[in-house]
């Protein structure tokens, strides 16, 4: 039973990753629907939060039916993580996650996300001081290291626990390295097998099939698998590894009604949450992933990401519904 603090997560937990602009509350909705057993928010700024911007204000929206969730946030000045967590407090998520990986250059070059990696010293300032000005229990989401020269995670992780961190999840990479490459998942293996180490560590980079996810899951020996990009207009990723972890056996794909009715409920999700015109472009990097592998797709898909029209929206899914009616996917 892998549990953070007091929450418990179930044997072989299934997080779902924070991601800019996709881990909202609409799509955590749907995951969560799916089986996901733990959800993230799209990562927050701290400087953002105690300037009280709007964007990093409403991403503290949370839901009773998604927990338990965590609220990540980023940030590498010390005084303003310190706020941060004060603050998400208030909005009493189930636990607090500092984002350690994000290798986005513009959060980098601040020294936030992954550019930390560059000061473990500092890293593990940072996480104390929010462990100590907050109740919540705290977890780190990192990567392997810098570079090829610096994966020091093993050693790292250690330090995090001993300065009060309840959980980890390491994704499989060097920030050097971005999304490039294959995940690493040797190292995350090392820190779970560290014998002083008595958090739960999840991994994460590449799990994108049942199958792999079980073939990592023996492997490597982690507490659970955190999923990103695999996810992305596809929850249906949760249900089908948990089928696969219990039985052995793969769930038939979802049918092409059963893609409609959850991007209906997704774009409607979205709407609501967002706004119209906001709700309608962000569910456009989900429509490819939601119908891949349907063939003479492209005009549809096409009216899709480009129309602005709610009603002209929902006509266009219920034309994919008719026309591909008993489609088989393979």
């Amino acid at each position: 039973m892998a549990k953070i603090a007091n929450i418990e997560l179930g044997d072989f937990p299934l997080l779902l990753a924070p991601m800019e602009d996709v881990s909202d509350p609409p799509f955590r909705a749907l995951c969560k629907q799916q089986g996901a057993d733990l959800m993230f928010t799209e990562f927050i700024s701290s400087e953002g939060l105690i300037r009280d911007a709007a964007k990093s204000v409403q991403k503290l929206d949370i839901y009773e039916d998604e927990r338990p969730v965590g609220i990540q946030i980023f940030g590498s000045v010390l005084d303003s993580m310190i706020e941060s967590a004060q603050i998400i407090e208030q909005t009493k998520p189930d636990l607090l996650d500092i984002n350690f990986g994000c290798p986005v250059k513009k959060v980098v070059c601040k020294g936030a996300g992954s550019g930390i990696l560059k000061d473990i010293p500092k890293m593990v300032q940072l996480t104390e001081a929010v462990v100590k000005a907050t109740s919540l229990p705290v977890t780190v989401k990192t990567r392997l290291g810098w570079d090829d020269n610096s994966k020091y995670i093993v050693e790292v992780a250690e330090r995090l626990q001993d300065v009060g961190v309840q959980g980890i999840s390491i994704h499989g990479r060097t920030r050097k390295q971005m999304y490039k490459g294959e995940a690493d998942w040797t190292l995350i293996a090392e820190t779970k097998n560290n014998p002083r180490l008595h958090i739960p560590v999840f991994g994460n980079g590449d799990i994108d099939s049942p199958q792999k996810a079980v073939e990592y899951k023996n492997r490597y020996g982690v507490d659970g698998i955190m999923i990103g990009r695999a996810s992305i207009g596809y929850p249906w990723i949760f249900k089908e590894v948990k089928h696969f972890v219990a039985t052995g056996e793969l769930l038939p794909l979802p049918s092409v009604e059963e893609r409609v009715q959850v991007v209906k409920e997704h774009l409607d999700r979205s709407v609501r949450w967002k706004g119209e015109r906001l709700g309608i472009v962000e569910m456009r990097r989900h429509y490819g992933n939601y119908f891949k592998g349907i063939n003479h797709f492209k005009e549809y898909r096409s009216g899709l990401v480009n129309s602005m029209d709610l009603t002209e929206l929902y006509g266009i899914l219920d034309t994919i519904n008719q026309e591909y009616a008993g489609y088989q996917f393979v």
